[in-house]
């Protein structure tokens, strides 16, 4: 695992620490491990929901289903971890 340093400014250093003290975290390494995460997710929910409205907008009948919306999924996952992997 990779090190980085990060500078922040005192009210939000204070907010890390309240945040680990309030017992959410071990330390503020995990919690910004944890929004880093929260963000991921975000952003592949994100890209899922603008490639289904882009393929709603084209005018095309699809039926989407169920097994589709998963492959979409894992296929945001892999490039996220894919991501991941060359950042980190």
């Amino acid at each position: 695992m990779q090190t980085m340093n990060i500078s922040l400014p005192d009210p939000m250093k204070q907010y890390v620490e309240d945040q680990v003290m309030a017992g959410g975290y071990s330390s503020a390494s995990e919690y910004v491990r944890d929004l880093v995460r929260a963000d991921q997710k975000r952003q592949a929910k994100e890209e899922l929901e603008q490639m289904l409205i882009g393929a709603i907008n084209s005018g095309d009948p699809m039926d989407v289903t169920p097994e589709m919306i998963e492959q979409v999924r894992n296929r945001l996952r892999a490039r996220a971890e894919q991501r991941k992997s060359v950042k980190g």
